[in-house]
């Protein structure tokens, strides 16, 4: 399989949208599409939720008529998929809670409601959610602090300083994430704030200068400290939590001892009978769906054992019914 296919089958990575990049200089093209009947807004909150439908199984956006109701004059344009064209809404705490009242909607976290929605809605929640964090953040510039002017439809802020003029762009950090494999066993670990018996992949964030390989090898030396040899890609997912890019990766040990970095409160090595058995008495606690951790757990039992993750957490469900 293409590191692509399985790219799209990530958590917030199947977003059938054309960005119209080209466009978001031309403030006359936005303002009339913004207008359009066709225009579909996206509603986020103060914390970053956004309006979902009362059983959260769809976002609910409004038209146009509901964006002149809710009197909200900055629209960031998100793209167009078919006809229609996406734009993000920030709403203040007021103007949200009459936007739930009026719609019936709720407002929702991405993480609790991510894995209910459908691909589309939750790759277009993740992307206006990590493009109004960035806008939230960024609003003096970090060379003289004036105040910053958002422009190109809500992608680019330029300080309002003649003097300075600095722009600012979108930030998304790098971050590696990876299963780290003996030929028989996976490596896993557990953050000190995790409870116990829960497990995931290792990850950490790229430094400057640094290749995703030699991030790879450092992070898993740094917090289990196993000598890593080979690595390959497996997939990317966007990951708003405030702003990172997922980058997946396989990976085989050279050394498996394990010696304990600060970041860990635990790491193993698990086979794959010992992974399944503990998940499916409910002893062993994975990665959710919602993370391309879960994904990497995904291939390496499928390729190392030939068991399909999804079988062992459905018979898990069984068992705890």
């Amino acid at each position: 399989m293409m590191s692509s296919v399985r790219s799209r089958g990530n958590a917030f990575a199947a977003l059938e949208l054309d960005r119209a990049s080209e466009s978001r200089e031309d403030s006359v093209w936005l303002a009339e599409h913004a207008c359009s009947p066709q225009a579909r807004f996206v509603l986020l909150d103060p914390d970053g939720k956004a309006l979902l439908s009362a059983d959260r199984r769809q976002l609910l956006a409004v038209d146009r008529d509901g964006r002149e109701r809710l009197a909200v004059d900055a629209a960031s344009f998100l793209g167009r998929a078919g006809a229609t064209d996406h734009f993000a809404l920030a709403l203040d705490s007021d103007t949200a809670a009459r936007a739930a009242a009026e719609t019936g909607g709720v407002f929702a976290d991405l993480r609790s409601a991510g894995a209910s929605l459908p691909a589309f809605d939750a790759g277009l929640f993740a992307y206006a959610r990590g493009l109004a964090h960035w806008q939230q953040r960024t609003r003096f510039c970090p060379a003289c602090a004036a105040p910053l002017r958002l422009e190109a439809g809500g992608h680019r802020a330029r300080c309002t300083n003649p003097q300075c003029g600095i722009q600012q762009f979108p930030r998304t950090d790098p971050a590696v994430i990876m299963i780290v494999s003996d030929g028989t066993r996976c490596l896993l670990g557990r953050g000190p704030q995790w409870p116990e018996r829960r497990f995931s992949t290792l990850a950490g964030f790229v430094e400057p200068g640094e290749t995703l390989e030699d991030a790879v090898r450092r992070e898993v030396f740094e917090e289990a400290g196993v000598r890593v040899g080979e690595c390959d890609y497996h997939s990317s997912q966007p990951w708003p939590f405030p702003a990172s890019i997922m980058l997946g990766f396989t990976a085989q040990a050279e050394d498996a001892r394990i010696t304990l970095g600060s970041e860990l409160a635990e790491a193993r090595w698990f086979g794959a009978d010992e992974l399944v058995d503990g998940i499916r008495r409910g002893a062993l606690g994975i990665s959710s769906p919602l993370s391309v951790s879960y994904k990497l757990i995904e291939h390496w039992l499928r390729e190392s054992a030939a068991i399909e993750l999804a079988d062992v957490v459905a018979s898990s469900a069984q068992t705890k019914g």
